[in-house]
């Protein structure tokens, strides 16, 4: 028998070292808390046996500071690329086990190597976050490593999809980078992202909170707006990230991937009963949603977040398509200040990956009031204003009922560059609801009438049938047709086949400057 080549059993036995990871203690204690480790989340991410490690025996620079003399390989993250569902992609995941996971210099080098990897390829960058923080013991190399991540998040944004998984803690300013990326997902009860912690803000404040309150995964969905899905468990967050991966391109030069669809002739009868007689009685324009799309193949966003407005990515005849639309069972489809923010960064990220936007109008304006004047609506409102104005991909609107004032204007009106617009023939398009109109326009003549109640339900009437109806709209040319509701999905896909093929330059310069 021919001896083996020492070589070749010592390359062995390093790469079983790099595989251990921190060490089988550390791994139990990993699984005891019911969390996998870096390749196992690797495993069930990709599709079997294609990925492939990158530099797994780097290790923390000697004069790093730590004060335990133990090597370790890989150095708290696993970098490298792989395929989901046959298409490359390139990913890290941080090491709990090693360091907790915490960020070095070396670290550093290995994440910033695999998102340039994945911009030059034209591919998707994928983070999975579970580090304590910055490597203390490693100083001012720690923080310039993550200074290096934030500038590769700016500058590969729009180019390539990144999406982050907080797969546990994320905490100071390591969450500046899942903030930059395009997506959050965050698992429920295990994953958190603050920028100071509970012990320093009692300590400054005197305030007391938990990690779970302060920055868990239901905090961001429902009330910063930070994450944009969540799971109950590690897997479901890894197989989300493939379904989300399924309707991206791989970089901006692309389309996204076509998928199957139902019947794109199909009608939707139910929708001829959606809305209501009464103007001021809700319905539920998720259900509308539902119907017109592809079955099953809806996924929304930021669901806690600004409830008054819908956002999400479907397939129509089998195309991707961004829905942005107002519920008008929350709020009455208002617009306030965090609805303008969930639909503006919503309608920009589709527009950097040729995703078409169809968008569905029920709104009476922008919310009125002191604290939204002071805390800058016409500001963030000005944001949606210019990110449907910026946006060159496919754009098609359906007015299913109010579109006064502003708000008209700002969802997606023909007069921003939207493509095809049509209408329900319960849709109202005005400057202001009927009875704010009679206020100002008749309110001499109601004060003189002798039942001053009933001359003003009178021009209100009026006022609904003169110009509160799509037809009027449509004589103008301000939308393209009234459709019945129930052709909606036949209509949407036939114009969206249309324009596949649209091509529209802005004037060159170096960047606009939306009003953040």
């Amino acid at each position: 028998m021919t001896e083996e080549d020492p070589r070749i059993t010592r390359l062995r036995e390093w790469r079983k070292k790099a595989l251990q990871a921190g060490g089988a203690d550390r791994i139990s204690r990993q699984h005891a808390r019911g969390k996998m480790t870096a390749r196992e989340r690797l495993d069930l991410l990709l599709d079997a046996g294609t990925f492939s490690e990158l530099e797994p025996f780097i290790t923390a620079r000697p004069d790093g500071g730590t004060e335990s003399p133990e090597v370790f390989l890989g150095d708290g993250v696993v970098t490298g690329y792989g395929r989901v569902d046959g298409r490359p992609v390139y990913v890290y995941a941080q090491d709990f086990t090693i360091q907790g996971g915490a960020l070095g210099e070396m670290q550093s080098h290995k994440i910033c190597r695999v998102m340039d990897l994945a911009a030059q390829s034209g591919a998707p960058i994928i983070g999975l976050i579970d580090s304590g923080g910055a490597r203390i013991q490693e100083g001012v190399r720690s923080l310039a490593g993550y200074a290096e991540i934030f500038r590769r998040n700016a500058l590969y944004s729009g180019i390539i999809p990144q999406i982050s998984l907080i797969m546990g803690p994320c905490a100071g300013g390591a969450a500046y980078s899942p903030a930059l990326t395009d997506l959050i997902i965050m698992v429920e009860k295990q994953s958190f992202m603050f920028l100071t912690g509970p012990d320093v803000i009692k300590s400054v404040t005197g305030e007391i909170v938990d990690s779970e309150v302060l920055g868990g995964a239901d905090t961001h969905l429902n009330i910063s707006g930070l994450a944009h899905l969540t799971t109950p468990d590690e897997r479901s967050a890894l197989d989300l990230c493939r379904r989300v991966l399924g309707y991206l391109p791989s970089n901006h030069l692309e389309n996204p991937p076509v998928g199957k669809s139902d019947d794109p002739l199909r009608l939707c009868p139910a929708l001829n009963l959606l809305v209501p007689m009464d103007a001021s009685e809700p319905y539920v324009m998720r259900s509308a949603i539902e119907q017109i799309v592809d079955e099953g193949s809806f996924l929304e966003m930021q669901t806690g977040f600004a409830r008054n407005v819908i956002v999400g990515l479907a397939r129509m005849g089998g195309q991707v398509v961004g829905i942005i639309a107002q519920e008008p069972s929350v709020m009455a489809g208002v617009v306030d200040i965090d609805a303008a923010d969930k639909m503006c960064r919503f309608i920009r990220w589709c527009d950097c990956f040729n995703i078409p936007l169809v968008t569905l109008v029920d709104s009476p304006g922008f919310l009125p009031g002191l604290d939204q004047e002071h805390r800058g609506i016409i500001r963030h409102g000005a944001k949606v204003l210019y990110a449907y104005s910026e946006a060159t991909v496919p754009k098609v609107s359906i007015i299913t009922r109010k579109a006064y004032g502003g708000a008209y204007v700002v969802m997606s009106s023909k007069y921003l560059g939207t493509d095809i617009t049509y209408a329900w023939p319960s849709a109202e398009i005005a400057v202001m609801g009927p009875e704010g109109a009679v206020n100002i326009l008749y309110r001499k003549q109601v004060e003189a009438a002798d039942d001053p109640t009933a001359e003003r339900k009178r021009l209100t009437q009026e006022y609904r049938e003169t110009y509160l109806n799509p037809y009027t709209a449509a004589s103008l040319g301000t939308i393209d047709e009234v459709i019945e509701p129930q052709e909606t999905r036949q209509k949407v896909i036939a114009a969206l086949q249309a324009l596949q093929t649209k091509a529209v330059s802005h004037p060159i310069r170096r960047h606009g400057n939306i009003p953040v």
